[in-house]
């Protein structure tokens, strides 16, 4: 089923607008850091940063995918933005869920109540994200509602006991060459994973690998493996941006909250 260019989309982009606008001007007021030189960084002769340089090292050989990246926002208005309509598998429910978001203007959307975007829309959201690289462990740091994620890289699998469904899931990675495959299960079914209103379910298997291509260029491939909401896998390839001599800012939501009326779908 395809993303069509329906009024319902429309009013969506202009709600993720309307958001983004609120959301980023507290953070501009209060701006942390902006234009601090960045260690490490490679730079041309005029000073400006070399983003086309090697991708740098881990002591372990492994490359560091350390730093601050701007997310492929494209995706946040659309997951499957680059795909076929035959390439997005939806299961027959799924398939209806989504066209009755669509024709509600979304006005449903959790993430317009400043609930969790969850993953994989987290990803794309409009707001920065920081990866911190530690032995046995890589933090992942988002500004958007400044929450964090933890991805177990020690070896350990999936928790034995049961697991409490949540909005990011339970992560755990591993190394495939030269790029960082991260697999995620336990979600619970409330989140969407898009501005458009693509669904999941509980069942959903996330499969993210982070290949830093080189200083500034990353490849972001995720795969949805969700048998309860689509008939087949299917993955997508984002673009994050590594954002030099900066820090992340502080980014609530709440004050959104205030407007919730306003969404009254057709």
């Amino acid at each position: 089923m395809a993303l069509v260019k329906t009024p319902a989309v429309a009013a969506a982009g202009a709600i993720a607008a309307s958001f983004i606008i609120l959301l980023a001007l507290p953070g501009a007021a209060s701006a942390q850091w902006v234009h601090y030189p960045s260690p490490g960084i490679p730079r041309t002769a005029d000073g400006k940063p070399n983003l086309s340089a090697p991708a740098p090292r881990a002591p372990d050989g492994k490359p560091d995918l350390s730093g601050i990246w701007s997310p492929d926002v494209k995706y946040l208005n659309n997951i499957a933005a680059d795909l076929k309509p035959e390439e997005v598998p939806f299961q027959p429910w799924a398939a209806a869920v989504f066209k009755q978001r669509q024709e509600n203007s979304m006005k449903d959307d959790p993430g317009a109540r400043c609930m969790p975007p969850g993953l994989p829309r987290r990803d794309a959201t409009p707001f920065p994200f920081k990866i911190i690289v530690n032995p046995g462990l890589v933090l992942i740091l988002y500004e958007t509602r400044n929450v964090y994620r933890q991805i177990f890289t020690d070896g350990r699998s999936f928790p034995k006991e049961i697991l409490i469904p949540s909005w990011d899931g339970y992560s755990i990675g591993r190394w495939d060459g030269d790029t960082l495959v991260i697999d995620t299960i336990g979600f619970n079914d409330q989140s969407w994973m898009d501005n458009a209103g693509h669904p999941h379910s509980d069942a959903m298997h996330l499969t993210e690998r982070f290949h830093r291509r080189d200083f500034g260029h990353m490849d972001l491939q995720i795969t949805i493996d969700d048998p309860k909401a689509y008939t087949k896998p299917w993955t997508i390839t984002e673009h994050p941006r590594l954002l030099p001599d900066m820090e992340l800012m502080e980014q609530v939501c709440e004050e959104n909250n205030k407007d919730v009326e306003h969404l009254v779908g057709k």
